[in-house]
């Protein structure tokens, strides 16, 4: 079983590496920009439809302020990716937002942010994977049908792909991502040709349909709401820019440097396709209704309303089906993709929380290809959670979502003034003022817009949804504070008084158990005499008289040194018997210890250990609370373990693992093959 699942691991991951092969894992820039701009870049294939979908309820007359919002929405963006240019080249450490509210507001304000962040990352997933299942439903009836098993399965499929380790990831998805790239700019130029050059009119499927409105009388600050809940559901297109100043140390060097020019590239190819696409959407007079049955007049009978990318794909290649079809699968294909931002920037920021002991210590560690798997795998399950719960409908989810980037947004950029104050009070160079100013203008500016959408999506989306992720942040925050409250409290426990003397037991009365007389017993008695305790005896438990008396008599019969204390058990209790003894003899002295040997059996099938050594496990958890007490296990292999551990000895050799010594016959320090004999009958002999 267990050579087994040691082939299927190495199937899926492939060949572990060596911790000194980490520099060769780090990402150019034409790596790193699908890697961690995924996200905000694939964005553009919903943010624009949630514009519309928001402004439907007002009716079509609505559509007119989309190109305002989105304009906005695009200043937002640039303002973000500007400010965080400057967050990439002061810290690059690969903390991102946590390290700047840490280092600039203290640590409970960085633990907000590292709340806010973890929410916000498996959101993404969950949100990208929906609508990934959105657009591929609009060409594939099935996967529309059955979006959760998609969701799910396209989640499993990107842990396993990223628990192959980032740069093997990011070769994997490089492709696609430049691919949807080139099928959305392509589309915008093209239909922009068509547009101001050929003066042709482009139809999308639903521009014949009347749109009639959920509200008819919305006023005054009923539609300033509207516009401004339409605003903050686009705002949808900024998550993900945190991510590259999470992931500075996966960059090559000079790390801050390629993130901000990484930074740059998304930042320009985002607003570009998000633009482009709510123009494509006036031109082609797209309707987009939050209740198709309800509110479109006019639409044939069983009408299944498409994704916006897919109906302006349909428009702008009219006649050209393979232009439409390279559309939406690779916008299918980079929303599942998208994904992969967050499992890049959540393992990551995991570890940076496990170093600082906010979370589980194991979220820290690298695995066998050098990603943080862990964090990968909790990352996966959590998601799955989320798609299973909201049905992977996006609409759900989307109301969840960016609440928690603004929060982190907010303050990072607060925390990035207050360094730039921090810096100007000991700088003395005039240039070098000048260029901490002028930063220092910018994270100013972005405070001012972030703070302001935050607000906006308090206000819009609070009732819709957003209370859920302020409350699984608010959790998350007591965790992870009572996490480190605990590692504090074990860490002052276990630390070392200086000049404290160290003191030996007084006193070690060695106990072995015994429920009958055969090899593996006999192996005990041996080595509990060969540590010399200052009392040695053997322990039974009498749950049956004849098989007592049979063993006490066989004692005897052999002569054996050591003394058998026969304890009484008249419930047939084997565990409460022998601690309610070990605590009689263990005593009121601090100094006096007991140590207690227990056989147990090797087993080499999973089935076996069911068979075997169940009371001795119960009793050594038992023990183990004990004060004062140590637990020694005596092994006994059985034949099967034997036979295991050949099969293992024969295992087919990986490239490189006979030269290192990891496989071929055991050497000693002269060259000579050790003596691999089994031991003599009479080595454990207790006598």
């Amino acid at each position: 079983m267990s050579k087994f699942a040691t082939a299927t691991k190495r199937l899926v991951l492939g060949r572990p590496f060596r911790s000194d092969r980490l520099a060769h894992t780090l990402l150019p820039k034409r790596i790193a920009l699908p890697v961690f701009a995924s996200d905000p870049m694939s964005s553009v294939a919903y943010a624009p439809e949630e514009i519309l979908l928001v402004l439907s309820v007002a009716g079509a007359s609505a559509y007119v302020y989309s190109p305002w919002i989105g304009l906005l929405v695009a200043l937002v963006m640039v303002t973000v990716v500007a400010s965080y240019r400057q967050n990439v080249r002061a810290y690059g450490s690969g903390g991102g937002d946590y390290e700047v509210a840490t280092v600039n507001h203290g640590p409970r304000w960085g633990l907000v942010v590292g709340s806010a962040l973890l929410v916000d990352y498996i959101l993404t997933v969950a949100v990208s994977i929906a609508s990934a299942a959105a657009n591929i439903g609009s060409a594939v009836p099935f996967v529309a049908t059955h979006k959760v098993e998609f969701a799910v399965v396209a989640i499993l499929v990107l842990m396993a792909i990223n628990l192959r380790g980032v740069r093997e990831s990011g070769t994997a998805f490089a492709i696609p991502t430049y691919a949807f790239v080139f099928g959305i700019l392509g589309m915008i130029a093209w239909g922009a040709f068509r547009t101001f050059v050929l003066g042709e009119e482009m139809r999308a499927e639903s521009a014949g349909f009347e749109l009639v409105a959920e509200e008819h009388h919305l006023v005054g600050l009923g539609f300033a709401f509207l516009i401004l809940r339409a605003f903050s559901s686009g705002s949808a297109a900024l998550t993900g820019v945190e991510a590259i100043a999470n992931g500075v140390p996966a960059f090559r060097k000079p790390k801050g440097r390629n993130a901000a020019t990484t930074l740059l590239m998304m930042g320009t190819l985002a607003v570009t396709m998000f633009l482009g696409l709510l123009f494509l959407a006036d031109a082609t007079g797209a309707i987009m209704a939050e209740d198709p049955e309800r509110q479109l007049v006019g639409a044939p009978e069983g009408y299944e309303q498409k994704t916006l990318v897919a109906q302006l794909a349909g428009a702008v290649f009219a006649g050209f089906p393979l232009g439409t079809w390279y559309v939406i699968f690779f916008t299918g294909l980079i929303l599942v993709l998208a994904a992969n931002t967050a499992f890049n920037g959540f393992p990551v920021l995991g570890s940076i929380l496990a170093q600082d002991r906010f979370l589980p210590r194991q979220l820290h560690t690298r695995g066998d290809r050098l990603a943080f798997s862990n964090g990968i795998l909790f990352l996966a399950g959590l998601a799955i959670v989320l798609v299973v719960a909201f049905d992977a409908e996006v609409t759900k989810l989307i109301q969840l979502y960016i609440v928690g980037v603004f929060v982190s947004f907010v303050l990072s950029q607060s925390g990035m003034i207050r360094h730039w104050n921090r810096k100007l009070r000991d700088e003395t160079d005039p240039a070098e003022r000048r260029r901490m100013r002028r930063a220092q203008s910018i994270n100013g500016f972005g405070l001012f817009m972030t703070a302001s959408v935050l607000v906006v999506i308090l206000v819009t989306k609070f009732l819709a949804g957003a209370w859920i992720s302020i409350v699984a942040m608010a959790a998350i925050y007591f965790i992870m504070g009572a996490i480190r409250k605990h590692y504090d409290r074990v860490s002052e426990e276990l630390r070392e008084i200086e000049d404290e003397p160290v003191t030996l037991p007084a006193r070690n009365h060695a106990i072995v158990l015994v429920s009958q007389l055969h090899r593996p017993t006999l192996r005990a008695l041996a080595y509990a005499k060969a540590t010399r305790p200052d009392v040695l005896e053997a322990v039974t438990v009498n749950v049956d008289d004849a098989d007592t008396r049979k063993l006490v008599d066989e004692w005897q019969r052999r002569g054996f040194s050591i003394p058998l204390k026969v304890v009484e058990s008249p419930y047939r209790e084997i565990t409460r018997p022998v601690l309610d003894y070990v605590k009689r003899i263990r005593g009121d002295h601090p100094r006096n210890v007991v140590t207690v040997f227990i056989p147990e059996y090797v087993v080499g099938r999973w089935w076996e250990q069911v068979l075997h050594n169940q009371s001795a496990l119960r009793l050594k958890g038992r023990l183990l609370f004990q004060s004062r007490v140590m637990v020694t296990s005596v092994p006994w292999q059985l034949e099967s373990s034997k036979r295991a551990s050949k099969r293992a000895d024969r295992a087919r050799p990986v490239a490189g693992d006979v030269r290192r010594g990891f496989y071929g016959p055991e050497r000693t320090s002269n060259g000579v093959a050790a003596d691999r004999r089994p031991a003599s009958k009479g080595q454990d002999s207790p006598r």
